[in-house]
């Protein structure tokens, strides 16, 4: 697939958030290349006249001077050092960030103004930045969660057909829980009649737990025009006996039946409880991995 990179400079860094439960968000990239069929942001998309088909994830916006707008935000007088969610709407960690390191820089931002911050990401690339992240962390709250919805090797790779394995991800997870960061596993988002299955739900969680996760949390699909055309599109050419159970399951709005998200959620929480997740961090932070650690969980 072809990728078009723009470079563009952005004006704001720091995005007002309603609705979420988060006030503040961070984006250095607009776009990802990860392509994730049930991505909500295709919903944003097309509410703005933007692909959110195929083509979505094909242009990404770079906003090359992120990092220095947010250092000018953050030292504000105004500003309270609320809490700032990075990669609400793009991955932080797509391939893009090899190159051009701008969410390094966005955390060595928050570290430098002692502000906290969370970030969620599939890319077993976050490894890299180890460094900056344990000093962050020394300064300010910082979290940060993996996505791993399942480890199922055929649902991933058709529905997250641009991320890394899941089992990277945990191994690059066990790295930055080692050196003393707090990271958990977010398994979101959860498909009915695929990744719900209880032996799956029980293996994310049970290797979330032997990686070393803080926590897991988790959450079901979530279909907004824009996501929902798409993602049922390739629901029907994957897997098209599920189709019918989709279009009764989401038959009055995005969110699914509170008979289908609530029983589920209650079971990932049955499974935290008996597979004990837990923070067993040991403190002071840790130093950083050898490279030769950090080459073998990005492979």
């Amino acid at each position: 697939m072809a990728v078009e990179y723009r470079e563009e400079p952005c004006r704001s860094a720091l995005n007002r958030v309603q609705g979420m439960g988060f006030k503040w968000s961070l984006n250095p990239y607009m776009g990802c290349v990860h392509r994730c069929t049930f991505c909500y942001v295709r919903a944003f998309e097309k509410r703005a006249d933007r692909p959110s088909d195929a083509r979505y994830g094909t242009s990404i916006r770079v906003k090359v001077n992120v990092a220095q707008v947010l250092a000018r935000e953050l030292a504000r007088p105004g500003w309270k050092r609320e809490s700032v969610a990075v990669g609400a709407a793009t991955d932080p960690y797509q391939p893009a960030e090899g190159k051009y390191r701008l969410t390094r820089g966005c955390i060595q931002a928050f570290a430098a103004a002692r502000n906290p911050f969370s970030l969620i990401t599939r890319g077993p690339m976050i490894v890299r930045d180890i460094d900056v992240l344990q000093h962050a962390a020394t300064r300010a709250e910082v979290d940060i969660t993996f996505s791993v919805p399942t480890l199922d090797a055929d649902i991933w790779r058709k529905t997250e057909p641009g991320t890394a394995p899941p089992r990277q991800r945990l191994r690059a997870l066990r790295l930055l829980v080692d050196a003393g960061i707090d990271v958990g596993v977010g398994m979101a988002p959860i498909l009915p009649g695929l990744s719900d299955d209880p032996a799956l739900l029980a293996e994310v969680v049970r290797a979330a737990r032997d990686a070393g996760a803080t926590g897991v949390w988790c959450n079901i699909l979530y279909l907004r025009p824009g996501t929902r055309e798409h993602f049922l599109d390739n629901l029907a050419r994957d897997w098209p006996a599920l189709l019918p159970r989709y279009e009764e399951i989401y038959r009055r709005g995005p969110y699914p039946e509170r008979a289908e998200s609530e029983p589920l959620k209650a079971r990932v929480a049955a499974l935290r409880r008996e597979l004990d997740v837990a923070d067993r961090r040991a403190r002071p932070l840790e130093p950083p991995p050898a490279p030769e650690q950090l080459a073998l969980a990005i492979q």
